[in-house]
């Protein structure tokens, strides 16, 4: 199992690096809020079989509000949308739990997905994962830019079979990604649609906070803020939201335990 092996070695890398006490670690790992007890106890599971001495689970939404800095024990509603690689978790947290939430199996990657087949239906160009992510990175917008970026995409051309270069701008790329920001945009109107009303004011007032690589996308916050009507801002140190506050909770644990749910 991948899951288990990636485990076995991170623990082992642990307790190599201990110079006095070689026992079993405590392992903290975070799943997304949509996952079945089934899914939770594999998880669990895995971590146990993997070396380490107990595992908890801590749901990415919670864990990305904690290494956000966003409270998570009072009554204010707070909402946290944090965008990964292979999901999108978006939640509203009100005293230490979940009220609303929503996973969805959309991020950076099928972002990258999006470039490639935009690419190669507009231009018959073969390009690679690492190819559309940089195309992403470089010149990637959620919105219109007031000066066009460009860079040059190199592949392979689908009819000759040779390695071709053709130049692309940002607004080629804001097209060929809005197939899955909508879905990101509809799963945020969703969870603020769920929200209770008493909430939804907090919310409001505080602004939707942003996490996880996907956050960085440019002007994807002022899109969220142009749809919705509700202010967006990044968390600083976006792209490790979730595994600072995972790494909080664990270190933290008597305090945060109360806040994690029944463990499987």
């Amino acid at each position: 199992m991948i899951t288990e092996a990636l485990l076995d070695h991170f623990i082992h890398r642990v307790q190599q690096g201990r110079r006095f006490g070689w026992g079993k670690p405590e392992v903290m790992i975070s799943v997304p809020a949509g996952v079945t007890s089934v899914e939770k106890r594999a998880v669990r599971d895995a971590a146990l079989k993997a070396g380490a001495s107990e595992a908890y689970l801590i749901e990415e939404p919670m864990a990305a509000a904690i290494g956000a800095n966003v409270p998570i024990s009072g009554p204010s509603g707070s909402m946290i949308i944090d965008i990964g690689g292979g999901t999108s978790e978006i939640a509203v947290i009100s005293l230490g739990s979940i009220v609303v939430s929503t996973s969805l199996r959309v991020g950076g990657n099928k972002v990258d997905e999006a470039i490639a087949s935009y690419v190669r239906k507009k231009y018959n160009l073969m390009i690679g994962d690492r190819t559309a992510e940089e195309v992403k990175i470089q010149i990637g917008t959620a919105l219109p830019l007031d000066r066009e970026l460009t860079m040059d995409v190199r592949g392979r051309d689908l009819i000759a079979g040779l390695p071709r270069t053709i130049p692309m701008n940002s607004s080629e790329v804001m097209e060929a990604m809005e197939p899955p920001l909508q879905q990101i945009i509809g799963a945020v109107r969703l969870v603020l649609e769920q929200t209770p009303p008493e909430l939804s004011s907090d919310i409001i007032d505080k602004g939707m906070v942003m996490s996880g690589g996907g956050s960085l996308l440019r002007n994807i916050d002022k899109l969220l803020t142009q749809v919705t009507g509700v202010p967006c801002h990044v968390a600083d140190n976006s792209m490790h939201c979730v595994a600072l506050g995972t790494g909080i909770a664990l270190e933290h644990f008597d305090f945060f335990k109360k806040y994690l749910g029944q463990q499987v």
